[in-house]
C-alpha cells in the first residue's frame, strides 16, 4: 500500500491517480446556463435579449461594465439593474446568443461578451479528412417524427422531413 501515501520517492501511478482523483471531486459543479431564470416573462426576456444582441453587435466584443453603460444610455425597458443585465446575459450564453470569451491582459483576465456566430465554432475546413460534407442518416431523423435530435437544431429536423 505504498503507492498510495503521498511521501516518499517516485510516487508512481498510484500518486499521480490518487491525485486526479482528489482534484477531480474538489471542484464545484459548473452552473447549467440552459436553466437560468431571466426575471421576467419570455417574451419580454427576449425583447430585452434582442436589445443586449444589438449593443453587442454595433460595439463589438465589451465587458460587462461597458454593456451596462450602453445599455443604461439606450433606455433598454425592463432592465432594472447591472444585477438583472447579468443573469440575462447569463441566460443569452445557455441559449447560445452570445459568448463570452476571455482574453488575458498582463496578468489580469478580461471577460468579453459576444454575439455568437455558428462559423467561429465550426471546425476548420482543412482539418477535415475528406471534402465531401457529410450524409444524413435519413431513415433515422424519419423515426423521430420530425423533432430535433440532441446535437441537430429544430429547423434542420424539419427541412429534412
Amino acid at each position: 500500500m505504498q503507492f498510495l501515501r503521498s511521501g516518499g520517492g517516485g510516487g508512481g501511478f498510484g500518486g499521480a491517480a490518487w491525485e486526479v482523483l482528489r482534484r477531480h471531486f474538489s471542484r464545484k459543479r459548473s452552473v447549467d446556463v440552459r436553466r437560468i431564470n431571466p426575471k421576467v416573462p419570455k417574451e419580454e426576456a427576449v425583447a430585452i435579449s434582442g436589445r443586449l444582441l444589438q449593443i453587442l453587435t454595433d460595439h463589438g466584443p465589451l465587458t460587462v461594465g461597458n454593456t451596462w453603460n450602453h445599455a443604461k444610455d439606450a433606455g433598454i425597458a425592463g432592465l432594472n439593474s447591472k444585477t438583472h443585465m447579468k443573469i440575462l446575459l447569463k441566460w443569452m450564453t445557455g441559449r447560445r446568443i452570445v459568448k463570452l470569451t476571455c482574453t488575458h491582459v498582463g496578468n489580469a483576465k478580461k471577460f468579453l461578451y459576444c454575439p455568437y456566430t455558428e462559423s467561429a465554432d465550426a471546425p476548420k475546413e482543412g482539418s477535415s479528412s475528406s471534402s465531401a460534407p457529410p450524409e444524413t442518416d435519413n431513415a433515422s431523423v424519419q423515426g423521430r417524427k420530425g423533432r430535433a435530435t440532441r446535437g441537430q437544431p429544430k429547423k434542420q429536423a424539419a427541412a429534412l422531413q
